[in-house]
């Protein structure tokens, strides 16, 4: 087992990506916060996934709101006593064009998506560096490295989540932690289904795979980067997007 009694934090656990993660790393030994906002969708999946895996629980919290995040990571020390990996993986969108985007659909994007990654990292690290050793993996988008029309809100909180991910390395690297990000492409999930049918054609015509990513090969990208296979990678932004970004 590859992450065998790492504990380890997932954001955004409750469906999609997040959840998908959350399965991944039971499989591999590691004991799970599965930390989602939505407390009814949260609960419903920690009873289901204790029928297969007794080493998840799942914790409430708002990643934009720091005392919810404070709360949640004392929460998680006192259950499993310790903190491995992170995985900020929560996010939202609010699409609109320039134009159209309200200031409100701005803000509560950057909100989720940059200044939550800031506090379950900060949150974190205090107990990571008392072990000594600990993996930070944030959640980009091809959109954060190439922007996206309609994602204004979206595409410059994912590029700010590459400018944390290659400080936070720098800063970090020697105290045993590395810091990595992951961004996906066009997966699979309640996300795409937003997007008219024509420029989900587009896309997919674009993309040089035969097919849009699951949620499954975002996950696997989480495993190797919180592995200890990945122990010499730091400050990198894995592209997992069946080659569109080249």
């Amino acid at each position: 087992m590859r992450l065998k009694d790492k504990i380890a934090i997932i954001t955004g656990g409750a469906s999609g990506i997040g959840l998908e993660a959350v399965k991944l790393f039971a499989r591999e030994g590691a004991h799970v916060a599965l930390v989602d906002f939505n407390e009814e969708a949260g609960l419903l999946q920690e009873r289901e996934l204790q029928e297969k895996w007794d080493h998840i629980k799942f914790f409430q919290a708002d990643v934009s709101d720091r005392e919810s995040v404070d709360q949640m990571v004392q929460a998680v020390m006192d259950h499993f006593n310790g903190i491995d990996i992170l995985i900020n993986n929560a996010g939202i969108t609010r699409d609109k064009t320039l134009r159209k985007m309200s200031v409100q659909d701005f803000q509560k994007v950057i909100d989720v998506n940059l200044t939550g990654v800031f506090h379950c990292a900060q949150a974190a690290l205090p107990y990571m560096l008392e072990r000594g050793k600990g993996k930070i993996i944030n959640t980009s988008s091809i959109s954060g490295v190439g922007g996206n029309i309609g994602q204004s809100n979206y595409s410059a909180a994912k590029a700010g989540v590459i400018g944390l991910t290659k400080t936070w390395a720098k800063e970090l690297g020697k105290k045993g932690i590395n810091v990595n990000a992951v961004a996906p492409g066009f997966i699979e999930t309640d996300m795409i289904k937003t997007i008219p049918d024509m420029q989900l054609m587009q896309i997919k015509m674009i993309t040089p795979s035969p097919r849009l990513g699951t949620p499954l090969d975002i996950a696997n990208a989480y495993l190797f980067l919180a592995s200890d296979e990945s122990d010499f990678v730091n400050g990198h932004v894995l592209n997992v997007d069946g080659g569109m970004l080249k």
